[in-house]
Parts: C-alpha cells; structure tokens; sequence
C-alpha cells in the first residue's frame, strides 16, 4: 500500500506540470510559426517591389527610350494575415563619387504586428527618389517612374 501512496506523490505535480507546461509550450511555438510565416510574406513582398522598381530603371534607363511617365500597378497582396502593410525607401550612394550607383532600400512594415523587412537594389547614378510612402491597402498602390530629358529618372511609390 504505500507504494501506491508514492507513485501518487510523485506522478501528480508530473501530471500538473504537463497540464499547464504543454499548452504554454505548444502556444509559445505556434506564436514564432505565425511571426516567421508573417515575416517570409513581408520579405516576398518587399523582394517583388524591389525588383519591380529595378526592372522599371532599367526599362527606362535605354537611350532608346524618351522622356515620359511610367506607372506600375502593384502586384503584392493588399493584406498579409488580414494586416495591412506599409513601406518606405531610401536612396544612397555606394561610394563617395557622385557618379558611383546607387543602392535602393525598401522598408516594408507590418501596421498592427509591426514585423520589418529590408529588401535592396542596386541602381544607376542617374536615379532619383521622391520621398513617399506606399500603402499596401490603397486601390492606387503601385510604383510610379518619371524620365526626363536630362536621362534622370525618378522613383516613386504611387498612392
């Protein structure tokens, strides 16, 4: 009889802790699931409009190709997981000479969860960016790219 006493004692904190420690653990590991799923997501939409913006450069970087506007409709999802996404770029030189390339970062973010990704670029010395901000949910959402007749070109998000 006592052994039962001790199997007791000992297997019923054992029970306990499984009762309290699995659902944590399992919760804990779907929660890195859904943020890396989210995170993968982002960053295919953040690589799409990268390359979208570098293949419009060098669309329109041919002398072939005179001055004018040229507008992209987006081709990324409005919503990730029901979240609504924004983004930003910016532009800086890869060296310090003024006709070195230039490098495109395009910042993507997550409203609600807040999840960042990076994507970048490389890019002529005649490119230009305006300051804007793309809006994942926005009927408009696209990249906008004007030429001048100098061979500049300018990039944008459209809203």
């Amino acid at each position: 009889m006592p052994h039962i006493t001790i199997e007791y004692v000992i297997m019923v904190p054992v029970l306990l802790l499984q009762v309290f420690l699995f659902p944590f653990t399992a919760n804990w590991l779907m929660n890195i699931w859904v943020d890396s799923r989210r995170t993968l997501a982002l960053q295919e939409a953040s690589s799409h409009l990268a390359s979208a913006m570098q293949q419009i450069y060098f669309s329109l970087n041919h002398e072939s190709i005179s001055a004018g506007t040229v507008t992209q409709k987006s081709n990324v999802p409005p919503f990730i997981e029901d979240y609504s996404y924004t983004g930003n770029a910016t532009l800086t030189a890869v060296g310090s000479d003024s006709n070195s390339s230039r490098v495109l970062r395009i910042t993507l973010r997550l409203r609600t969860v807040g999840t960042t990704v990076t994507s970048s670029v490389i890019l002529g010395e005649n490119i230009v960016w305006q300051e804007s901000t793309f809006l994942s949910n926005s009927t408009n959402a696209g990249i906008k790219a004007e030429k001048f007749a100098n061979g500049t070109i300018c990039l944008s998000f459209k809203a």
